[in-house]
């Protein structure tokens, strides 16, 4: 016994002939038939009468349909079910991630409403903050995976690199530096900073840089994002220097960017757990993730 029998009996309870049957069902009338003869058999006894031409139902047939429609709603939603797991969809699907918070400006919303388009059972959760507590969020099952700067200093993650970038110089519209088409450290002697906090990594890389070219930085602002640090430079607090990507996504500020010069490389990729198996909508929303973001990083 099989769906597709259990389905041509209830389909022909319901319209009263096998041609009627093989309709619903976008079936060959001898392809209805023949999954009739299989059931029959199986059960052992006959479902319906054949009178001139024409199909009756036994009384075992009438005791059936309840429960056969029953098993056929159920089986058919099973079978939606291990569709939708398949794709990556599920009625019950929770997808956690963890971005900065730089990000759920412009470029997450974008890639999280397209993913979503076709997924209207799918919720979303963004977590958001400072690279440390990304990782956080992913080692405590707070989040399926996060997006940071790489490496992950931490031993348990399994990486998957998506991108690398180079840092900009964002200033605000009019600053005198907007008349050059690329800023190097030199240019930024004397002028005022915005820049991420001292215990960050990157701003200890950027330290390093101005030491080598003999520029003593004159830090106005410190601060603990990208999305702060442009807002600051809005405001005409300074100049700040930041990753290309999420330059990208400053949230309408009224601001300029310019490359830097010597390139200060910047590598991104997504963290899971490593002793956490992937779920199938997981994997379909990191890798839709990783090529949207890629392909936003490469329209220069």
């Amino acid at each position: 016994m099989n769906l597709k029998q259990l389905e041509a009996f209830q389909a022909i309870m319901a319209t009263g002939s096998t041609i009627g049957a093989a309709t619903r069902m976008d079936l060959s009338q001898s392809a209805v038939s023949r999954l009739l003869t299989q059931l029959e058999e199986h059960l052992g006894f006959s479902l319906f009468l054949r009178r001139k031409g024409r199909l009756m139902a036994t009384p075992e047939a009438q005791e059936l349909l309840g429960q056969v429609s029953a098993l056929v709603d159920n089986l058919q939603r099973v079978q939606r079910l291990a569709d939708e797991l398949r794709v990556g969809r599920s009625q019950r699907s929770l997808l956690r991630v963890a971005v900065p918070t730089s990000m759920t400006h412009h470029l997450l919303p974008s890639i999280v409403a397209e993913f979503l388009r076709e997924r209207e059972d799918v919720v979303v959760e963004i977590l958001t903050g400072s690279y440390d507590t990304l990782e956080r969020a992913v080692l405590d099952r707070s989040a399926d995976f996060a997006f940071v700067r790489l490496p992950a200093e931490l031993p348990d993650f399994e990486v998957q690199p998506v991108l690398e970038t180079e840092g900009v110089c964002v200033m605000p519209e009019g600053h005198p530096l907007a008349e050059l088409s690329e800023v190097t450290l030199d240019h930024l002697r004397e002028v005022p900073l915005v820049l991420l906090g001292r215990q960050r990594n990157l701003r200890s890389e950027l330290d390093q840089r101005f030491r080598e070219a003999r520029v003593t930085p004159q830090v106005r602002v410190e601060v603990h994002s990208v999305s702060a640090a442009c807002a600051f430079v809005a405001e005409g607090m300074g100049v700040s220097i930041i990753n290309g990507l999420l330059a990208r996504d400053t949230g309408g500020l009224p601001l300029l960017i310019r490359p830097l010069r010597p390139m200060l490389p910047y590598r991104f990729g997504l963290i899971f757990r490593k002793d956490q198996p992937r779920s199938r909508l997981v994997e379909a929303f990191a890798n839709h993730m990783s090529e949207r973001l890629r392909a936003i990083s490469n329209d220069r």
